[in-house]
């Protein structure tokens, strides 16, 4: 039976979020695996099937300076061969699938991550950008199979969009440091997922309820695994 190790990493208390989901779905992913995953018609083939799973969570701090050292001990320890951080898009109606880590950061932004959420945001209209390694590239693409997830997500009903804009604040900076790790480990793949309020009612605001939200990256694991045990061209979206 083939062995694949999975961590799906998460962020802790955000200011002014009551239920954070990007702690609560890397938990439940930790705590119940695929539980709860649509079954496999007669014509699919299961990317599961004779498969030894073993998902982790990892709890990171809302931090530049912590983030991705404490998701980068959690990698050294586990060696997954799939990695899926996630994060808030407070703003966002549905998930959202980054396509790119932008080599860029607010210059004082180590500054300001001990102050409230209206304080950072009035730091961010003062502060000019920085690139988070001025020796590294200005971008790269993520590892992660964006049309079959896509897809999949219609199938379920999951509202979804491709977002090539994680901000310049802790989200785009930890992914841009999980891509570059992954540049030199080119049998791993990593990849982020924001994701929006949680929103029980369903309704026309944004944010979707915390249940379809661990389904919807239950579904980004499923088909990257799929895409892991048989790499192709045609499920990867880079532009």
């Amino acid at each position: 039976m083939e062995q694949i190790k999975v961590i799906v990493a998460g962020y802790d208390h955000y200011e002014g979020v009551d239920v954070n989901p990007s702690y609560q779905v890397s938990q439940a992913l930790a705590e119940h695996g695929m539980e709860g995953m649509r079954p496999v018609g007669p014509t699919e083939e299961d990317p599961l099937e004779g498969v030894d799973l073993a998902i982790s969570s990892v709890t990171m701090s809302v931090s530049f300076a912590k983030a991705w050292p404490i998701l980068h001990e959690a990698i050294e320890r586990v060696r997954p061969d799939i990695i899926i951080a996630t994060g808030l898009k407070r703003r966002a109606r549905g998930i959202a699938m980054e396509r790119c880590a932008v080599n860029l950061k607010e210059d004082d932004a180590d500054d300001r991550e001990n102050l409230g959420e209206q304080e950072s945001r009035d730091a961010v209209r003062h502060a000019s950008r920085q690139p988070i390694d001025p020796q590294g590239p200005a971008a790269y693409w993520t590892r992660l199979p964006l049309r079959a997830i896509l897809h999949d997500f219609g199938t379920c009903g999951i509202p979804a969009t491709l977002s090539s804009d994680a901000g310049t604040y802790v989200c785009n900076a930890l992914f841009y440091n999980l891509l570059a790790w992954a540049a030199g480990h080119k049998d791993v793949l990593a990849g982020f997922v924001s994701l929006p309020l949680v929103n029980e009612s369903g309704g026309q605001e944004c944010g979707l309820p915390l249940d379809q939200q661990i389904q919807a990256v239950r579904e980004v694991v499923n088909e990257t695994i799929r895409y892991y045990r048989r790499p192709s061209s045609s499920p990867i979206l880079i532009a």
